[in-house]
């Protein structure tokens, strides 16, 4: 089904032109002369996206856009205008207008903006799903697994859902966390309102702050006139942080401000605007390290880590992979125009002996490379464009894994070394070292050579430390 469009504007010359511009695109246009037309047809019609001018006859784009948030709030506006109304457009995005747009128009700017409105409405209007029981009720996506891992994911999903907290989504690139934030959105009590994704990483450092709380006229070199952020915008709704950990200190400052006071302020300006969102938030990082390495604000961790729930690597649960795959089947089937009835037994083994080092989106690209070259009725291994090196893969992210594991045994330590009065602290180096030995000689029961092997040094050191740190050696090893 194509997208639809309403355009609304008295200048027959400027529906005209939009109309062709859309219509070439292969979209649906609908047009209104006035805002009592575009009303009627908000509420008999389903729309996507409407382009309103802020002048008209009769009621103002302004007018119109309060009876539009009444009729649907989560219906998305773009405000047409001349330089000479921009403050009304502004004034419009406070409403919750999506954005505004400059006549005389920027062709690919427009085609820019239309297209982050209609992935955003998709985004809205495409419900998600996780319990057995919604399939035959709910059109949408599905977040797609019976593992005991995922279960823990749909416990988690549930509980936090409805109550209007933080809730952090961790896990590595590819997991599915941009779905779990709309399945949170989409079961919550906010799902009537609006939903914006940001994705910290794809936003350059220096525009990120004034994209989530935008800027008065003048508060840099370009600010030519006001803008109204995310946060303004989304008043009442949710907000997707996707990648946190790429937030620079001072926007990271600016978001610890707005949780704890429930108000921000624009670039420029020291004026406070109180707002009302829920925060999802989502990152593939270790925070922990970032806080070590005075990267990430330790304050706004414990903010973000009131809820938090993590999404398991598809290596972790590998029997969901050929529900996943077959999933993946229909779905591009139906989007290619494609029969193909299954996936072969050898392919099919071949994908769920595949290490996945890219999780689900590598596995969903696959099957869509496949579905592409497939040319009978059944997917053949031959389609399937993996890696064969599978046990290569699997000892380096072994690797990967156990680097993990000792930032988060550093990371542990050094957080409670930080909290001891630095007049009372020992030689951390010391206590360390000295709790490895002892811990080495218990494990071997006192024999110092194994021990040795254990610590990877030779017999000669350890006898040395064990003669530093007074470690007396009996039935068990005694400090």
């Amino acid at each position: 089904m194509p997208d639809r469009i309403l355009i609304v504007d008295d200048d027959r010359n400027i529906r005209y032109s939009l109309r062709r511009m859309f219509e070439e695109k292969k979209m649906e246009v609908l047009e209104a002369k006035n805002g009592k037309e575009a009303l009627d047809c908000i509420q008999q019609r389903e729309i996507d996206l409407v382009l309103m001018d802020v002048r008209m006859s009769g009621m103002t784009g302004l007018e119109v856009l309060k009876e539009i948030r009444n009729i649907n709030p989560k219906l998305l506006v773009i405000i047409m205008t001349a330089y000479g109304t921009t403050e009304t457009a502004i004034e419009a995005m406070k409403f919750g207008a999506f954005d505004y747009i400059l006549k005389p128009f920027d062709i690919p700017k427009m085609w820019d903006l239309v297209n982050k409105a209609i992935h955003v409405n998709q985004l809205m209007k495409s419900s998600v799903f996780f319990k057995p029981e919604e399939r035959k009720v709910c059109i949408g996506e599905r977040i797609v697994g019976k593992s005991s891992k995922m279960q823990e994911v749909y416990k988690m999903i549930g509980q936090v859902a409805e109550q209007d907290i933080t809730v952090l989504l961790r896990g590595e690139s590819g997991t599915g966390k941009e779905l779990v934030a709309r399945a949170i959105y989409h079961h919550s009590k906010r799902n009537d309102k609006p939903y914006l994704p940001v994705n910290c990483a794809a936003i350059p450092e220096t525009l990120l702050e004034s994209e989530l709380f935008g800027y008065e006229k003048g508060a840099f070199t370009d600010a030519r006139i006001r803008r109204i952020g995310k946060f303004e915008q989304c008043n009442g709704g949710t907000i997707f942080l996707d990648e946190i950990g790429d937030m620079s200190f001072t926007t990271q400052a600016k978001i610890l401000r707005a949780l704890q006071e429930k108000e921000i302020t624009r670039l420029g300006s020291n004026e406070f605007i109180k707002i009302d969102i829920r925060l999802i938030v989502a990152t593939n990082k270790n925070l922990e390290r970032l806080i070590t390495e005075g990267k990430f604000r330790e304050d706004l961790y414990y903010r973000f880590n009131v809820v938090t729930v993590n999404l398991p690597p598809l290596r972790d649960r590998k029997e969901d992979i050929p529900e996943l795959a077959k999933y993946f089947l229909g779905k591009f089937n139906k989007e290619l125009r494609k029969n193909i009835v299954d996936i072969n037994p050898e392919a099919m083994e071949r994908l769920t002996g595949y290490y996945w080092p890219g999780n689900i989106r590598e596995l969903e690209n696959a099957i869509k490379r496949a579905c592409l070259l497939c040319k009978g009725s059944y997917i053949l291994p031959a389609e399937l464009a993996l890696g064969t090196k599978v046990e290569g893969d699997v000892k380096k992210r072994q690797e990967i894994n156990a680097e993990e594991g000792l930032d988060k045994l550093i990371d542990i330590i050094y957080q409670k070394v930080i909290k001891i009065p630095k007049d009372e602290r020992e030689d951390i180096m010391s206590v360390i070292e000295k709790a490895l030995i002892i811990r080495a000689l218990n494990e071997t029961h006192g024999n110092q050579l194994q021990a040795a092997q254990i610590l990877g040094i030779n017999r000669n050191t350890l006898r040395n430390k064990i003669e530093k740190y007074a470690i007396k050696i009996t039935k068990g090893v005694e400090i």
